[in-house]
């Protein structure tokens, strides 16, 4: 078995690629565009064509698809780590359907017609109802299995209540406006989008963060770590109320981009030795990684109307998964 890399090494590799896909995500567009020129107009305050292009439309793309991906990958990890559980990411808690039925909501009701960022606001609300409600269910002290269960009874009271709102939409075109947003796609968000999120991100990577230590206890048994000092209880409510701000506000934002939190710790996870705490900052490098360079690759396909990002990320990552599966049953 080849030994693991550095972690420092590791990160800063990581880093230098997220680095190197975000500066093609703003070069690569479909149209031409001379950055450099753009940059210098943008400093010298000039409102050329190629620095509305830049400042509107490519670099919230760029950023929001760091953040996102940042978010997928580390909160992939958390849940990975929390639930000891290789098939788990953060849909398991019921955080990503909840986001995507609050989004909904907003356009269903129409106020996403009247205020531009009502839908990324219905989303945030949703994931922060579906920890109350899982809370509600399962209880701070539960165990982790009982936390699952809850978690998979409102994600498909979710998925339930978000098609009773297609089926009921009067307007069709409505409808299908939904259902294109829930395909997932980074595509005309704007600096507004990219202001709303990223404080709610932020604090979700903190919390999750923090939990580092607590995680790789965690890998010897409940009862050690509880032995070790770790608060369960409180561990948990800090990754999964973390994971609800870090996904919730990215569904919200930019609908549901599945599979990049259940795909990157299971390719980062052997760079690191297995460890869990580790893991997690690693997985969200490699998941900005990831998203940037999908969504490059969405622009590069040339396909009009533009293939939905959740769309590519799924056919990577369904694959990748039932190869996954297939692995873990030959083991077993």
């Amino acid at each position: 078995m080849s030994e693991a890399p550095p972690y420092g090494a590791l990160v800063g590799a990581l880093m230098a690629l997220v680095v190197a896909a975000f500066v093609a995500s703003v070069t690569v567009g479909y149209a031409a565009v001379d950055v450099g020129g753009a940059v210098a107009d943008i400093f010298a305050g000039r409102s050329s064509l190629g620095a509305l292009v830049l400042t509107e439309l490519r670099l919230p793309r760029a950023i929001m698809g760091t953040l996102v991906g940042f978010s997928l990958g580390l909160a992939g990890a958390a849940m990975q780590g929390l639930l000891r559980n290789p098939l788990a990411d953060a849909g398991v808690i019921g955080v990503s359907g909840a986001a995507a039925f609050g989004a909904v909501m907003a356009f269903y009701s129409g106020v996403s017609a009247t205020f531009a960022l009502a839908l990324p606001i219905g989303g945030i609300l949703g994931a922060g109802l579906a920890v109350a409600l899982l809370y509600a269910l399962a209880g701070r002290g539960s165990a982790t299995m009982t936390l699952i269960l809850a978690g998979v009874a409102i994600n498909s009271l979710a998925g339930a209540l978000t098609a009773l709102a297609l089926n009921l939409s009067l307007n069709p075109y409505a409808a299908m406006e939904v259902m294109f947003w829930l395909m997932g796609s980074l595509a005309d968000r704007s600096l507004s989008h990219v202001q709303l999120a990223a404080p709610l991100l932020v604090v979700g990577w903190l919390m999750i963060l923090a939990s580092g230590p607590a995680l790789d206890a965690l890998t010897l048994g409940e009862d050690t770590a509880a032995s070790l000092g770790f608060d369960l209880g409180r561990v948990r409510l800090l990754l999964i109320c973390g994971t609800a701000l870090a996904v919730g506000a990215s569904v919200a934002v930019t609908g549901a981009i599945g599979f990049v939190g259940l795909v990157i710790p299971h390719l980062l996870r052997p760079l690191v030795g297995g460890r869990p705490g580790r893991l997690l900052l690693v997985s969200g490098l490699g998941g900005a990684a990831l998203v940037l360079g999908a969504d490059i690759g969405v622009r590069l396909v040339g396909v009009r109307p533009e293939l939905k990002l959740g769309v590519v990320t799924a056919l990577i990552g369904a694959p990748f998964f039932l190869v996954l599966l297939w692995r873990l049953r030959r083991e077993a």
